[in-house]
């Protein structure tokens, strides 16, 4: 009886460890990083991107042909539309513009991740479908925030921390009227999913799919897992084809069926 009454009182005790516990596991995923990083760019453009120049949009999500793309950022001007990838990550990253994979380098652990500039080309495509405007109007731009350098040189539009504002406001050039940029707003507004769980939840399990269907496509060449890509160049432009995932290592191609 008094072993029980320890063990309870002991609980009793500490039963604020437990919410403490969950809490500190929440912080460490790579959802709630996510969330913190998209949270520090749009503030940063509330501050420093002017309201009646830029028309923001956050966590849009839109129906293409294979599913679904979420978008983190989208600013829309006269001066163009910029689109913003989010990165929450620390360490140093390397990569290359048409590498694949991009790697992030944490004291002796080394992981490899998605291009973000492929994966936000999609993103581009995707609007680029949408809206009746020049393509030369979009911008791709990939924002690091955390506590994370870069190891080898990325193109400008790769940006850290609040560099991406920068970015944005070195465009000048007026390349959408007033009302091209209106109807840009009120497009996107129109054809965007509801922002919400389902929602989310709906995108996640497509994109599952979608990765689940890629490892079992095998390259013809060297036998790796293939990953959907999207020419960015010829006459082929913006069509989407299997690649090998080690290119450049292997270029093998196969036709999406």
């Amino acid at each position: 009886m008094n072993v029980t009454h320890t063990i309870t009182a002991a609980l009793n005790m500490l039963w604020w460890l437990f919410p403490v516990l969950l809490l500190l596991g929440i912080l460490k995923t790579r959802w709630f990083k996510g969330l913190i990083g998209e949270a520090l760019v749009k503030f940063a453009a509330k501050l420093r991107l002017p309201a009646h120049s830029y028309h923001r949009l956050h966590h849009v999500t839109l129906t293409t042909a294979n599913g679904s793309t979420q978008i983190d950022h989208i600013f829309i001007s006269r001066f163009g539309i910029f689109v913003v990838e989010t990165k929450n990550m620390k360490g140093s990253i390397s990569g290359g513009a048409h590498q694949a994979q991009w790697t992030q380098h944490l004291a002796q652990q080394t992981f490899t991740f998605q291009n973000p500039l492929r994966q936000n080309y999609k993103h581009i495509l995707a609007l680029d479908a949408l809206l009746n405007i020049p393509t030369n109007a979009l911008h791709s731009i990939v924002a690091f925030v955390g506590a994370s350098t870069f190891k080898s040189p990325l193109p400008a539009n790769v940006t850290r921390g609040m560099g991406y504002i920068a970015y944005i406001k070195s465009f000048r050039e007026v390349v959408l009227s007033e009302q091209q940029v209106q109807d840009v707003l009120q497009q996107i507004q129109a054809e965007r999913l509801r922002p919400s769980r389902a929602t989310d939840r709906r995108h996640v399990k497509q994109l599952k799919k979608r990765l689940r269907h890629s490892a079992k496509t095998k390259c013809p060449e060297c036998g790796s897992p293939m990953v959907v890509r999207t020419a960015q160049r010829g006459e082929h432009t913006g069509n989407q084809f299997w690649g090998c995932s080690t290119y450049p290592k292997c270029q093998g191609v196969k036709n999406i069926k």
